[in-house]
């Protein structure tokens, strides 16, 4: 922009002299906003960096893990193995990634279909695959193999920002991004499946903030296009948009639309939409693109689902509110507030961010961050309302405007929700003012001439002929519920006999059968000290009765949902700590002794997945194993009680602990959830002092021996739950009398400061300088000179032979 040099030449009288500073520049450790500015563009190219760095990590692990599974090596042989690949196929390793990871889903060719470890993924087709050999290569076109690529990158992407906390607004802009606006696709749309069929917009990408608040909701029974791809679960591919009279989301009636539903676990938990500016022909190759695009759309809806116990009533009643109001959720490893919900006012306050919900509270509000997050904080620590006359107290010039009258309930583990009033534009509040008015109508008994007088709105309210005459107050019994004669008479009271000023609030019966809150509001009229008239107002309130009928129903629902969750949390720490307690009582073993610990999380609402057992078996062995769900919560717990009762029933079928692991990769498989876990399993024979042992991808075992501590290099196997049909090796470690052994999980050695092998370095430093005593206080010892600083819980197995 050019800008005018005159009057430069002559500085005003107020400037100041450039050898003086200004009072508003920055001081000199003070930075001023280009820096601030190019700090967070920096902060932000990082952050996007990383992303793309975890994505291609996750894919690179992924074709490691194929390789591992498939040609039984270690994970440091397959990533020279697929790093020496790459170079021989003279192909990126990402690409090379994609398709060794598309080869074993079944995936590479065009129309390919399979399972990931099925009789299509052996490891020669997954080489000629990615070496462009074989018959699928030869039948896969460069454009399929391109396609097949960019989704499986697209897909890396997606879930990398899942993990780094992206909200699913900001994953469904990677999908469209990375892998729909190369076919033209102008928005994404994500509908989640609620439990009544209702389909709730989880998220959006390419979408104004209007359109996705009209769509916001779909309620059943609409018979639409949505509602049918729910029903039959396939997709639904629409060039010129849908049949004439019908409405779907979109940017025109004719635009190009194709509804995909998304399955998770074989169930269909909602639908991606997707449009294009105008219409298109979508053919095959659009068609076999964006159907592979749904699988990551599905595992996005699924990790951005709403907890059970989250109350359904919330989010459509805060919709249906004329004042501002939002749903705010504590992150529960870092406590930051994020947005979860924004009702239509609220949205028009925080319109100067784009797609706010689901990002943090303090990039919607930041001079409001500080009073909301201490009475979210109050009022979750106290389970009670929190209200504050405004937000902030201090108002200084240039700020936006307060929010008013701000109340605060808490509404679950972690969620509150904030009600306010908004500086608002005047129009808007004379519209809201007139309004109130038309539910209020005036009235005059004069006592002497016993004649009335009432206003238009009179008649309208009781439901009366407007050329009938008025009823004077106190003939008003016959217009009102028989339950209400004594409020009129106490009001009359107050008026005639106290001549004083009063209300109160009756329910008016009009004639066509309806039924009215009106308040009566009256005050007398005197001449010379004696009673000549009544004046006042009538008000139709039934709205607002209703109202707070249904909000104290709801809050009463709220709480009571509070309550349950509490309970059940409750119930489920209670069941983890009966099944996996701390200390527990160990019987005598054959030729061991045995201590065991288990340490919960640091905060009570992490309920973990670690689990340990020590158990002789009918053939004199004995089984000592430890294992840890990825996760927390009570998925975890289920699938740890699941797998450390599907281990026990196994181990006494007698088989080895290689047997024993193939069998319950399979359970882990089958169980809710589909979890993954590491797994150590051993069996001790007192005949021989041996050992054999297996591990799925679980941290190895300590061996203690004459004062020197050393870890057991483990089998290398894939962890339970990854792929179907895993092999799993075992190993067999001779022991002599005096020899200690420990089997741990990994909260007792990670750290979010070091590696893992640091962690690793210092537990074996500990074991070797444990002093000589009992096996339970040296046990005790351990566990509190060791630890991790991630919070999570810990199990730990120590054995010595007799």
């Amino acid at each position: 922009m050019t800008m005018s040099n005159q009057g430069q030449d002559e500085p005003r009288p107020d400037a100041p002299s450039p050898d003086e500073p200004r009072p508003d520049a920055p001081g000199p450790d003070e930075p001023g906003p280009d820096a601030l500015t190019a700090a967070v563009a920096q902060l932000t190219a990082e952050l996007a960096g990383l992303r793309r760095d975890l994505a291609r990590r996750h894919l690179l692990d992924l074709a490691s893990g194929v390789l591992v599974a498939q040609r039984s090596l270690t994970p440091a042989d397959a990533a020279d193995h697929l790093a020496q690949l790459a170079e021989t196929t003279n192909v990126s390793p990402e690409d090379l990634a994609a398709d060794i990871v598309n080869a074993a889903a079944g995936q590479g060719a065009p129309g390919g279909q399979g399972a990931p470890g099925g009789d299509g993924a052996a490891s020669g087709d997954i080489e000629a695959a990615a070496a462009g050999t074989g018959a699928a290569a030869e039948a896969a076109t460069d454009e399929d193999r391109s396609a097949a690529r960019r989704a499986r990158l697209v897909e890396a992407t997606a879930e990398a920002a899942a993990q780094t906390g992206s909200s699913v607004d900001e994953i469904a802009g990677t999908l469209l991004d990375g892998g729909m606006r190369p076919l033209g696709v102008r928005g994404l749309w994500l509908f989640r499946r609620t439990e009544t069929d209702c389909l709730q917009l989880a998220g959006q990408a390419g979408v104004s903030a209007l359109e996705a608040a009209h769509w916001r909701w779909v309620p059943p029974g609409t018979g639409s296009a949505l509602h049918r791809v729910l029903a039959e679960a396939a997709p639904l591919w629409l060039p010129a948009g849908p049949p004439e009279g019908e409405r779907l989301p979109g940017p025109a009636p004719d635009a190009a639309r194709a509804l995909l539903p998304l399955r998770q676990r074989g169930v269909v938990t909602g639908l991606a939409l997707v449009d294009w500016p105008g219409p298109t022909a979508l053919d095959e190759p659009v068609r076999r693109a964006l159907t592979g695009l749904a699988v990551p759309a599905a595992r996005i809806l699924d990790a951005g689902a709403s907890d059970p116990s989250e109350s359904g009533v919330l989010v459509p009643l805060l919709d249906l509110l004329t004042h501002p109001a939002m749903v705010l959720r504590a992150d529960p490893e870092t406590g930051t507030l994020h947005v979860e919900h924004l009702n239509r006012p609220a949205l028009d306050s925080a319109r100067h961010v784009h797609g706010p919900a689901g990002r943090p509270l303090a990039q919607l509000f930041p001079v409001m961050q500080a009073g909301l997050v201490r009475l979210a904080r109050v009022a979750r620590e106290s389970a009670a309302p929190q209200r504050a006359a405004r937000v902030p107290v201090e108002h200084r010039p240039g700020d936006p405007d307060p929010l008013h009258d701000v109340r605060v309930l808490p509404v679950g583990p972690g969620r509150t929700v904030v009600l306010w009033h908004g500086a608002t534009d005047p129009g808007l509040s004379l519209s809201r003012v007139l309004g109130r008015l038309e539910n209020l109508a005036a009235f005059e008994d004069d006592l002497t001439t016993g004649k009335s007088r009432w206003s238009d709105q009179a008649y309208r309210i009781f439901g009366l002929d407007p050329a009938a005459p008025p009823v004077p107050l106190r003939r008003l019994a016959p217009h009102l519920h028989r339950d209400e004669t004594g409020n009129l008479n106490e009001l009359l009271v107050e008026l005639t006999e106290r001549r004083e000023g009063a209300h109160t609030v009756v329910r008016a019966v009009r004639e066509d059968g309806g039924l009215r809150h009106v308040r009566i509001a009256a005050e007398p009229l005197l001449t010379g000290g004696v009673l000549t008239g009544i004046t006042g107002v009538y008000q139709d309130v039934s709205a607002q009765h209703h109202t707070e009928i249904a909000l104290t129903a709801t809050f009463d629902r709220l709480t009571a949902a509070q309550t349950q969750a509490a309970l059940r949390h409750q119930l489920v720490l209670q069941l983890q700590q009966a099944i996996v307690p701390e200390v527990p009582v160990l019987q005598r073993l054959p030729g061991l002794q045995v201590a065991a610990r288990y340490r919960p999380a640091a905060e009570e609402y992490r309920v973990g997945g670690d689990w340990y057992d020590v158990l002789p078996l009918p053939s004199g062995r004995v089984l000592v194993a430890v294992g840890d769900i990825a996760g927390h919560g009570i998925d975890s717990v289920t699938g740890m009680v699941a797998l450390r009762n599907a281990l026990r029933g196994l181990a006494f079928t007698g088989h080895s602990p290689a047997r024993l692991m193939a069998w319950l990769n399979e359970v882990t498989l089958h169980t809710h959830g589909r979890p993954t876990a590491t797994a150590v399993c051993a069996l001790y024979d007192p005949s021989d002092r041996s050992l054999c042992w297996a591990s799925a991808g679980h941290l190895p075992l300590l061996l203690l021996r004459a004062g020197e501590a050393v870890f057991l290099e483990p089998p290398r196997n894939i962890l339970l739950g990854a792929v179907p049909a895993a092999d799993y090796t075992e190993t067999v470690t001779p022991l002599v009398p005096g020899d200690t052994l420990m089997l741990y999980t990994d909260g007792l050695v990670e750290s979010r400061r070091t590696g893992i092998d640091e962690g690793l370095e210092r537990l074996r430093r500990a074991v070797e300088r444990l002093r000589p005593g009992g096996l339970d206080e040296r046990t005790d010892a351990l566990l509190a000179s060791v630890t991790g600083d991630t919070d999570d819980d810990t199990s730990l197995v120590v054995v010595r032979l007799s």
